[in-house]
This record gives C-alpha cells, structure tokens and sequence, in this order.
C-alpha cells in the first residue's frame, strides 16, 4: 500500500454503491463522471498500480467526442491543435483542418487526484477476487458494494481474431525549436520493414510537437504477431529526429502492444472475463476502434452513460448495471462489424509490404469522411466511398478476406519494454 491519505486505512467497511476495479482511462473516467454527475453515489476506485492512467497518452480529434460530452474532458491539462494536422505517405501529403487533442497519463492522473475526494481513491492496491456483492483484496481485505465494474485491462482471447499494433514513444527535448505548428498524424514516408526479420508491416511515425522544444516521436507498425524490440524502435525514433535536424534528449518514453480486431465470437471473449453480477466497461468489454485501437470516444460516452442511470436509478441493482453494460458492449460490437472487416483487408487481403497503399487510399478520401471513421460514426455512403476507386488490395484477396475467421488473439504481447 502507498504511504499516503488514499491508502487503504481511510476507507469504512461499510457498503459502497460501487466499486471500480482499474484506474486506466475507463475506470478513471467513471470515477469522474460519478464524482460530478451522481454526487450522492458512495464510490471508491482500486488501482493495482501507483498512479492512475498508467504509463501512456491518449490522443483524438476533437470530432471524436461529441459535444454535449465534452464537459468530461473539462479541467484536464491537454495539449491541443486547432490549425489540424499533417499526413505524409509515398504519394500523398495532406494537411486535414480538424482540431487535434492529447492527454498524458501524468496529466489524467494529476486531474483526478485533485479533483475526487481522497477517500475514492486507493491506489497501490490490487484486487485478488471479484464477485457482484463486492471485492476482495490481495491483502485479504473484503469490500463490500451494491455494484461492481471491471475496468482491468484487455485480455487476449482466442475467440478473436486479428492482428496487433506495436508502438514505442518518445519525448525529445531539442537544444533549438523543432519549427512543428501541426500534430503529423501518420508519416509513412518511412521504411515498412517490421523488427525481428519479420518481414514488410504497415509501420508509421507519429509526431506531436508538445511545446516549442518538445516533441513526441512514436514509432507504429501494425504487425501480425504482438512481438516488440524496444531498442530497434528507439533507434529508429534517434534516427527520424537526426534526419530531422533535432538534436537533444529524451525525457520521456512510452510503449505499447494493442489488439487490432478483425472478427471473432464476441459473446464468447464476452463470457471468458464476464463474472455474474460484474458490469464490464473499457477495452476488457470491447469498447474500443477495432483498426485504430482508439479507446478514448468510447471511454468518455460509457462513463457519462453509467454515471446518468446511476444516478436516475438509485436503487439499481448490480446485475441490472452489469447487463445495461454487457447491451452496450454487444451494440458496440455490431456497429463496428465494418471496421472489423477492414482489418481484415488490411491483414488478409493486403500483400504486408502494400499495407501502406491502403492506408495512402484512405487518407485521399474528405477530411469529415477520415473525421467520422476515428470516431467510429462512418455513415453508409463514406462506407461505400472507402471501398469504391481503384482497390488498394487483389479482388480474389479480398474476397477470401470477407469469409476468413482470422488469426486467434489468444498471444499475450511479450518483449516489451516497461518505460520507465
């Protein structure tokens, strides 16, 4: 347990209306929508590591949220962008107008640190055991709650199927301005080439300049087996800076393996981490962009959603929040059948050293059409607009694409590197 007023001690042994088992960005913001939308709810959120959020960013389009959800991300310390942001690939070079947001996790943890009560916090403290009347700790400690919402991480399973997204950033510190005004979204202006002599794998730079001397190198590569070399990306992250003139240090660094889905048995995955009476929210219930992996949109509306019913319904039960959350992952699930099916294309139908062309055909298509795709709202006609044009992957391929069932996302990522 942390030495400090959030420790385990402070908290009474009576019943709690909730408790959240995760402190990542899901359980985070569920705490926070409580805090300020259901004020009367007794709640208290554990957190096995001794910070909230981890160790990470979040980026996303201020489109990806919408506008009467915004309120949420009120308060938080984000850099921002409203001159939009930059794309590059082989034949293209774009500068699309939407505002650009981001958030590290030292920033999320700082704000909800100072703005929810000490007595709802308790971090440093893992859960051994959840149930639907309350959880026990590793340390043998019972809590007992009304209603209890798992917020852990993903966990592979092999009723998915898919691919991974591998990244590795870094903040640099450059001796003089680095001369960026705009986020670059995607440089794919780089070697496609995936580590470990695994061959060709859509791979991309991400570039943020954060102030006028920092700026944030990621590397990312899609790839078909969760496998990182952390010291092959950070050569190549010195590399792009050098060729860029930036000369400095880097003060920060961040890593990262995450599923790309592309199909599976989701009510299966669903029943091998549901527990009876347990709600499930974040990237363990399925609440994520299937190809981009983006989870911050998704996080935002679920924790307004359950903070909103609970505070409507004071005496819901647990089972009734676990089985209005399970609704809305399975509604989740099916509106982004079409994401899933370009996941395919780009890991089935797509020969691994084309990827990049898929990538380049999409980012050519109307900025409000690349706006609702990142926020999971594609409408029917963009839809039909990705796929038509001259197709960036082989008719046959694509085809056996549509009725393959993918490779199973039972790996758990391995050879990667805890940042520091």
């Amino acid at each position: 347990m942390v030495d400090s007023p959030h420790a385990t001690g402070t908290h009474s042994a009576a019943p709690y209306d909730v408790i959240i088992v995760g402190g990542g960005l899901a359980g985070g913001l569920i705490a926070l929508a409580l805090y300020r939308h259901a004020p009367d709810c007794r709640f208290v959120v554990i957190e096995a590591g001794r910070s909230f959020g981890g160790h990470h960013r979040w980026s996303w389009f201020e489109t990806d949220i919408r506008p009467r959800a915004r309120g949420l991300m009120a308060g938080f310390d984000l850099n921002g962008w409203d001159e939009g942001y930059d794309i590059t690939f082989p034949r293209l070079g774009r500068t699309l107008p939407t505002s650009y947001r981001s958030l590290a996790s030292a920033e999320f943890h700082a704000k909800l640190m100072a703005e929810l009560p000490p007595q709802t916090v308790m971090l440093d403290t893992k859960a051994a055991q959840l149930d639907a009347s309350g959880v026990t700790l590793a340390d043998g400690k019972r809590l007992a709650a009304k209603r209890v919402i798992d917020c852990r991480p993903f966990k592979p399973s092999k009723a998915l199927s898919g691919g991974w997204q591998v990244f590795l950033g870094q903040q640099f510190r450059c001796e003089t301005p680095h001369g960026l005004t705009r986020p670059i979204i995607m440089d794919a202006n780089v070697d496609q080439l995936a580590p470990h002599g695994n061959g060709a794998a859509y791979r991309f730079v991400y570039v943020l300049p954060l102030s006028p001397t920092d700026v944030f190198i990621e590397d990312t590569y899609y790839a078909d087996q969760p496998k990182m070399d952390a010291d092959v990306l950070k050569g190549r992250i010195a590399e792009y800076a050098h060729l860029r003139g930036w000369k400095g240090e880097v003060v920060d660094q961040e890593a990262g393996i995450l599923p790309v889905i592309s199909g599976g048995d989701f009510n299966a995955a669903l029943a091998e981490v549901a527990i009876p009476g347990v709600a499930l929210a974040g990237a363990r219930g399925g609440f994520s962009h299937p190809l981009t992996s983006y989870t911050l949109p998704f996080a935002v509306d679920n924790a307004l959603a359950i903070a909103h019913l609970i505070a409507s319904r004071p005496a819901l039960t647990g089972d009734e929040l676990a089985a209005f959350c399970t609704r809305r992952s399975k509604r989740h699930w099916r509106a982004t059948a079409y994401y899933r099916m370009l996941t395919r294309m780009l890991f089935e139908a797509a020969e691994p050293d084309k990827r990049v062309v898929v990538f380049e055909h999409f980012y050519a298509l109307r900025g409000a059409l690349v706006e609702r795709f990142y926020a999971g709202r594609s409408t029917w006609p963009d839809r039909l607009r990705i796929l038509t044009g001259k197709p960036p992957v082989a008719i046959p391929r694509a085809i056996r694409a549509l009725f393959s069932s993918g490779k199973p996302l039972d790996a758990k990522p391995f050879n990667m590197e805890t940042p520091a």
